[in-house]
């Protein structure tokens, strides 16, 4: 087996569209969710809230030709795999269009804006919006297709269109292709651009932050005082490399990949699993080769949700038996579905790099119901880890657990 490491990283979100500028962001401890004007237009829609990526401007040579196929979401993968391709070193090198690179990517959905141009069609009985660009747009792989398309990657492509598991699971992907020698570098990732339709799916589920007065408030993963969620977007990209190659070329290394689990609950499409959520992080243990004890901080899935955040609390002491110091970043920049397992595996390895860890804001009083863990709250928590996990879970029951090691 192969040794995989990270050498470039990429991200366009809520709290900045540098990962060094993100990242500084999280110690100011003030979230990114806002009022949302335009929301106000959707009747029946109780939420206000959202966490809008502010400060991603497309770069200059992304002319119409190239980006004719592309939506929103498309555009940020794209970008964020050109500069996370560029601070590994190898944009325009050989590598990247003769087989040996290959990209596994993923968003809950394509474009959804997109869509409205096929609903004319079935309204108005006349295609007249619809052009050759227009289903690429709006396919669920639309972001891992326009990167291959983009770069000429030549090598695997794995879309992982998994909803919240969708950045995650690429990253997971990419692990193993290069891992079990089939390819060399992978660009991987995940992305997801903001559309009211994502907000109206869980304010119908009752699953949706109502504060809308105190945005600064919420959301509020683990507190006793939480009420729910908040829809957010953004993308990030990580250059997954086979160690030996990148050592070789002398890249600086971010760190090694050690572990990926990924378990199904096969039970409810909505309800978390307690038991089989736990299974993924066991699994990466144990392809990790370490023990629970050697895993040093837990970048949790954390939506402030009132079942998912008493079933991830469960799954994570049923594993560790102790309080492992844990916190969300989604109490920073909500919700980025499809994109959150990047954002947070870019952030989590950052935190690792500089040793300090951003707490769950917004985290008063931790609900009873949640399982005894060492939640970070009030402030960052000053730690010198070697090793930490990142967990995302997502509807359909899809459970992942990534592990990465300090080098």
């Amino acid at each position: 087996m192969k040794r995989v490491v990270v050498t470039g990283m990429a991200l366009a979100s809520s709290l900045g569209c540098e990962v060094d500028e993100a990242f500084e962001r999280l110690k100011t401890y003030k979230n990114c969710i806002c009022y949302t004007p335009e929301l106000e237009q959707y009747k029946k829609l109780n939420t206000r809230l959202s966490s809008p990526v502010k400060d991603f401007v497309p770069p200059e040579h992304f002319t119409r030709k190239i980006t004719r196929t592309m939506g929103e979401v498309a555009i940020m993968s794209v970008a964020t795999a050109e500069k996370a391709l560029i601070d590994a070193g190898l944009l325009n090198d050989e590598i990247i269009v003769n087989g040996q690179t290959g990209v596994a990517y993923g968003s809950s959905s394509g474009s959804l804006t997109t869509l409205i141009d096929f609903y004319s069609m079935q309204i108005d009985k006349e295609v007249k919006n619809l052009n050759s660009g227009s289903y690429v747009k709006m396919m669920a792989q639309t972001a891992a297709v326009n990167i291959s398309l983009y770069f000429k990657t030549k090598g695997r492509l794995i879309p992982t269109s998994t909803a919240c598991t969708s950045g995650s699971m690429g990253i997971g992907a990419a692990y193993e292709a290069i891992k079990d020698g089939y390819q060399t570098v992978m660009i991987a990732g995940g992305a997801e651009e903001l559309n009211p339709t994502h907000i109206a799916i869980f304010d119908t589920l009752y699953a949706t932050s109502l504060k809308n007065e105190t945005p600064e408030l919420t959301p509020s993963p683990f507190d006793k005082n939480r009420d729910g969620l908040v829809i957010g977007a953004g993308a990030g990209t990580l250059i997954l490399e086979e160690y030996e190659h990148a050592k070789k070329r002398g890249a600086k290394i971010y760190a090694e990949i050690i572990g990926y689990g990924n378990t199904t609950d096969g039970t409810h499409i909505t309800n978390p699993n307690a038991e089989t959520m736990g299974n993924a992080m066991v699994e990466a243990l144990k392809y990790a080769k370490i023990s629970p004890d050697e895993i040093g901080y837990i970048n949790a899935h954390g939506t402030a949700t009132m079942q998912g955040d008493v079933a991830e609390s469960a799954a994570t002491y049923n594993v560790f038996k102790r309080k492992v110091p844990i916190s969300s970043l989604k109490s920073y920049t909500g919700h980025t579905l499809g994109a959150c397992g990047a954002i947070e595996a870019i952030l989590t390895v950052k935190m690792m790099n500089s040793n300090w860890y951003h707490p769950t804001l917004n985290l008063n009083e931790i609900d009873e119901n949640c399982a005894p863990l060492g939640y970070i709250k009030h402030e960052g928590l000053e730690m010198n880890n070697k090793i930490v996990m990142s967990n995302n879970f997502a509807f359909g029951g899809i459970n992942t657990s990534l592990i990465f090691k300090k080098i």
